[in-house]
């Protein structure tokens, strides 16, 4: 296949709640949607970067410019064999996975489209027809308003919770939750919030029996989480220090982790996933589909990437209506009462675009032929 043109186009999100980190509150989102056209077909990706550059180095500019001027001239025009000759044209760009990777997930859309096939079938995955999913819940104004999150989000049957932690919200607030929910499958996040220094103080979350604590030293660190894991009895899971593969092999060998995230976006598309998901498989470490606030293309794209057959752990893949009072597709994602999402079997991402939706709220548009 051949890439005739791509096309960017930026759209205004209001999420139906804010959402808070370890390091910023979030009120809106800022998402570029990636469209390759190739012969009269059109394939889809999503450009996963935030606003601001607080989760990795890239936001909706800088991967916009990236995307434009770097990402896209390397493709177009190009023949392409198979999807995954796109991550060969644009590795030698240095960092910018998100850009990179939501155009690469975008010729993926379309070469499953080509070949007649759902995008879950296309990268090789079908391990399960059903997706098990948990929730991100970020910090909030006070317990009372995350216990009532937390009891709302078991009514509608997700079958893991995870919440943000920072200093200052940590264990005095696991310690209230698991008081109140002994029994259910819970996990803290602290987005590179702590240092060695706090080891001490993290070691008190051993006994709340959690599932992992994600990431909680710096972003770009393996050999610290090598040491803290060998001084807690809770998994580590790695998530914005393994942009890789071959991290994840460090990683494993350091024994920094039990457990590792794969985001699409933050691991550059669906080509350098699926390599990083066969090392941790052969290594015997689980892994599951974390999730960057995506609009409904990025969602579609995680539920295809989690029916792999290592994601063994509820990812973050959630209904549409957690975030958006209306997504960009149709139908939107939706759970089942247990807490899973069936999968499709349409064509591409599986889902249709409510194209006249993106109209209204697309503030930038430029093409590249």
């Amino acid at each position: 296949m051949k890439i005739e043109r791509i096309v960017l186009r930026q759209l205004k999100m209001p999420l139906v709640h804010f959402f808070e980190t370890s390091f910023s509150r979030t009120y809106s989102r800022d998402i570029i949607i990636v469209e390759v056209v190739s012969e009269g077909l059109s394939g889809w990706g999503e450009i996963t970067a935030g606003e601001n550059p607080f989760y990795n180095e890239e936001w909706t500019e800088s991967a916009w410019l990236i995307a434009r001027d770097y990402v896209a001239p390397r493709i177009v025009g190009r023949e392409f064999q198979s999807a995954s000759d796109a991550d060969g044209l644009t590795h030698h760009i240095r960092g910018h996975n998100m850009a990179r990777g939501g155009v690469e997930a975008a010729i993926w859309d379309l070469q499953a489209r080509r070949n007649g096939n759902p995008l879950w079938k296309e990268i090789g995955g079908g391990a399960r027809r059903e997706i098990p999913c948990g929730v991100s819940i970020g910090i909030q104004d006070s317990v009372g308003q995350l216990i009532e999150k937390i009891e709302r989000e078991l009514a509608d049957g997700y079958q893991r919770i995870k919440m943000k932690i920072k200093p200052g919200w940590d264990v005095d607030v696991v310690r209230e939750i698991r008081t109140k929910f002994p029994a259910i499958r819970l996990m803290a996040d602290a987005n590179s919030a702590y240092t060695l220094a706090d080891t001490a103080h993290l070691k008190q979350l051993d006994e709340f029996y959690l599932m992992m604590i994600e990431q909680p030293l710096a972003h770009d660190d393996i050999i610290d989480h090598a040491e803290l894991q060998q001084k807690l009895d809770t998994a580590i899971c790695l998530d914005e220090c393994i942009r890789s593969a071959h991290q994840a092999e460090q990683a494993i060998r350091l024994k920094a982790g039990r457990i590792i995230n794969i985001k699409l976006g933050r691991v550059g598309g669906f080509s350098e996933a699926i390599r990083l998901h066969n090392v941790c498989q052969a290594s015997g470490i689980p892994v599951w589909c974390g999730g960057m606030l995506e609009a409904g293309i990025g969602r579609a794209h995680n539920i295809a990437l989690a029916t792999l057959p290592n994601f063994t752990l509820p990812g973050d893949v959630s209904a549409s209506k957690r975030y958006w009072k209306r997504d960009i597709i149709l139908p939107e994602v939706e759970t089942t009462s247990q807490g899973t999402i069936v999968i499709r079997d349409e064509l591409g991402f599986g889902y249709e675009l409510d194209h006249d939706f993106m109209k209204q709220i697309t503030i930038r548009t430029e093409a590249v032929s």
